[in-house]
């Protein structure tokens, strides 16, 4: 018989389209009247809507959210905090914005509100990972989870497409090492394969109407769900090498998980043939790993750590970090290993599997992805 143990961590989600205006309603449930907002330079517009829907609640705001949560950044938000003498804490964004009240709220015990704009997942989490003297360091605590979630489709419809597929496949990344995970349970193994699924049919949907609220809406479920596992069991290689390459080298963060994903899951592969079968038949593609990379591929996704400025010669130092201290991860993990995965990512190879669909081949009958030669073939912009 099956034995597990299952933590649930209390979070109040609103989940629709307009939810925005509810905003006001879900700050004042908190016993909040002078809020903090928090968001990034390029997010005028979802601000401009914030502020609106905040009115008089709002005495402050701080626009300068950094990837990675540098804690330089962090104290000078909670200066602007202390200086407006503010009782909670509202943001607009993507995970760098979500990273920035958490690690306010982490110092300071202030109620969080947080409309994510992007499919990062955080918001769901009590993990909080900070950079310090070009180290990321995470921790996790019941402080950092916050308290109400608002998820407003409409705030994602102008995600530029670059944007949209990195950000789901990072959603993807967090389902993935949730199914192979040491703590992985019958409730998480259904909410990442219902999350692997919607992102699966969402994505390629997404590249042929970036504007299909449908699509929109079934990709931020899929993040919730994923960001769901992610604060519920631990993650493994995967995660420990988008920290350190994110943390140490400053390569974007959800860039970084599409690249480096394939390539974990092909060092996982032999470990747990099981769920990768489970992740396949999910996604409807015959392989797990080299099906991930060709949707990557197929949706014009970065696959190299080469073209998101990692100097080859960095390679052995950002192997270290991934074997020097131990984690619980499917398959034990060795340098020459570890070495061998960050080659083929910083290259961009695909991972060994049945060769790609050739573009036009009809959907799978479960409505997953096929490749298209109407797809774009950019790069995408960082986060």
């Amino acid at each position: 018989m099956r034995t597990f143990v299952y933590t649930s961590h209390p979070a109040r989600v609103v989940f629709g389209a307009g939810t925005v205006e509810r905003l006001g309603e879900e700050v004042e449930r908190l016993g909040c009247s002078r809020v903090l907002l928090l968001s990034g330079r390029p997010l005028a517009a979802a601000a401009a809507r914030v502020r609106q829907a905040l009115g008089g609640l709002l005495v402050a705001e701080f626009d300068g959210a950094a990837m990675h949560t540098p804690v330089e950044v962090t104290q000078q938000a909670l200066d602007v905090l202390k200086e407006a003498s503010a009782d909670g804490i509202v943001a607009v964004g993507g995970g760098s914005t979500t990273g920035l009240s958490k690690a306010l709220a982490l110092r300071t015990g202030l109620p969080q509100v947080i409309l994510p704009t992007t499919y990062a997942g955080s918001e769901v989490t009590p993990v909080l990972g900070e950079t310090r003297d070009g180290r990321k360091v995470t921790r996790s605590s019941p402080d950092i989870l916050p308290e109400t979630v608002v998820y407003d489709v409409d705030l994602t419809l102008t995600l530029p497409l670059s944007l949209t597929v990195t950000s789901g496949v990072n959603a993807l990344a967090h389902a993935v090492e949730a199914l192979y995970s040491a703590d992985a349970n019958p409730v998480t193994d259904g909410q990442a394969l219902d999350a692997v699924s919607r992102i699966g049919r969402a994505l390629p949907r997404l590249a042929a109407d970036p504007a299909d609220r449908e699509a929109r809406a079934d990709l931020l479920h899929a993040a919730w769900l994923a960001g769901t596992c992610l604060a519920t069991v631990g993650m493994g290689l995967h995660h420990k090498l988008c920290h350190t390459l994110g943390g140490s080298f400053g390569l974007p963060h959800a860039e970084t998980h599409t690249v480096v994903l394939p390539h974990a899951m092909a060092y996982n592969a032999p470990a747990v043939p099981g769920v990768m079968r489970r992740i396949a038949d999910a996604l409807g593609v015959p392989d797990a790993p080299s099906g991930v990379y060709d949707l990557v591929t197929s949706l014009g996704g970065p696959t190299s750590l080469r073209d998101l400025g990692m100097p080859e010669s960095a390679l052995p130092r950002a192997a270290e970090p991934a074997t020097s201290t131990p984690y619980p991860n499917p398959r034990e993990l060795t340098g020459e290993g570890i070495a061998e995965l960050l080659a083929g990512a910083w290259h961009g190879r695909r991972p060994a599997g049945p060769p790609p669909r050739r573009p036009g081949w009809p959907v799978s009958p479960n409505g997953s992805w096929r490749a298209s030669s109407r797809l774009p073939t950019r790069a995408c912009a960082p986060c």
